[in-house]
């Protein structure tokens, strides 16, 4: 490419004032993805051609439209962030009218504008949009550069909302841990038996917070990945074997039996080993902590379509009352609150499991009845060999 073209194009595609976007937060350096072909039956355009050189070059979604809402040139970034297509209208691919709205403006002579939007599916990612004016000839255009902010949003997001769910949580274990305390120097200074029976509910109330913090951790470090799909390959009837052997203290103490059933064509599933063990871990301790001391469990793993596989966990419990169902994954949601804190519940078990689902692109079950026991199934994408 032509030094002066090059020089031409950094302040035409806005560079100078959206570098703190691509230089300063850019991801470490990758191959450079393929150029994408031209349009069908388009008029080769040399001007055209570096900028999609350029546009290739840069790490995030870049695409070019023209007065009437046609793309131009787009990278890869873009095709993969918005499903844009050259020579289709952008707003095929992008609905979202603010952005178009901007880009309408900036290509009728307006000065460059900087917009948020967001986009809802298949997980909700936060994009910061910079459109500037672009002239190369052809007519007046207008690029936008997309940056997927979805990490920065999630890390204040979740920084708020730790400090709000920690100390609404920790007030009432630290406010028992104080009052028991005060007792011990006071009124039970010599009392060595009311001594030994606070010392054993001060570490109960330690061990509750323990776990509440773990649980938020953990529910943190889900939340901030969860837009990145996994691309590993997990076995759903090893990892329930394995949380099983695991959890056999837990089972003989509460004369609980749990009986796995692999069906026909349970294949491996697409996600990370580590998260799903979590999942199911989850899931059967509700089960033995709700399900009714001295019932069985089953946990059945079969294929459920062609392309997703099921893993149900069974009990034979009491059951949830109906209008309970929809809001059980939501956070520190209890349908008994002090029968969860006694049985050393944190209310977040199923927060963490349907973030993990959604990280997986798979979908939480949820079927219950009073008297008749519940059953939670996930539904997980089939692990497929790519083609040699």
């Amino acid at each position: 490419m032509d030094l002066w073209l090059l020089l031409g194009l950094v302040p035409a595609l806005g560079l100078g004032a959206a570098g703190r976007y691509w230089w300063a937060r850019r991801p470490p350096s990758r191959p450079a993805p393929s150029a994408a072909a031209p349009v069908a039956g388009a008029v080769p355009n040399p001007a055209l051609s570096a900028v999609r050189a350029v546009l290739e070059a840069l790490p995030d979604a870049c695409i070019v439209v023209d007065a009437t809402g046609r793309v131009v040139v787009r990278n890869a970034a873009a095709g993969e962030l918005t499903a844009a297509a050259e020579g289709k209208p952008l707003a095929s691919s992008l609905r979202i009218p603010g952005v178009l709205q901007a880009i309408e403006r900036v290509v009728d002579g307006n000065p460059a504008e900087e917009t948020e939007f967001v986009l809802p599916a298949p997980v909700e990612r936060t994009i910061e949009a910079h459109i500037a004016p672009l002239a190369i000839g052809g007519g007046p255009m207008a690029m936008a550069f997309l940056y997927d902010t979805t990490l920065v949003t999630r890390v204040e997001r979740m920084r708020a909302d730790f400090v709000a769910n920690a100390s609404h949580e920790l007030r009432t274990p630290l406010t028992s841990l104080s009052g028991f305390i005060e007792t011990i120097r006071g009124p039970a200074k010599d009392d060595k038996e009311a001594q030994e029976r606070f010392l054993e509910i001060m570490q109960e109330q330690a061990a509750r917070m323990r776990r509440l913090i773990d649980d938020l951790l953990s529910l943190s470090r889900i939340e901030l990945n969860e837009h990145v799909r996994p691309s590993g390959k997990a076995d759903l009837v090893a990892i329930a074997r394995d949380v099983v052997d695991a959890a056999q203290p837990m089972l003989g103490r509460a004369k609980v039996k749990v009986h796995i059933e692999a069906e026909p064509g349970a294949g491996p599933v697409l996600g990370e080993r580590d998260e799903l063990v979590q999942v199911v871990q989850n899931l059967l301790d509700n089960a033995v902590k709700y399900g009714g001391d001295g019932g069985d469990v089953m946990i059945r793993i079969g294929e459920a379509s062609e392309t997703t596989t099921a893993c149900a966990i069974i009990d034979k419990g009491p059951g949830i009352a109906r209008e309970h169902l929809p809001r059980l994954t939501e956070r520190f949601y209890r349908v008994d609150a002090k029968t969860s804190r006694e049985r050393g519940g944190t209310g977040l078990g199923l927060a963490i499991v349907k973030h993990i689902l959604n990280r997986h692109r798979g979908r939480l079950e949820i079927e219950s009845e009073p008297g008749k026991g519940s059953r939670f199934t996930i539904h997980l994408p089939t692990w497929i060999a790519a083609a040699p």
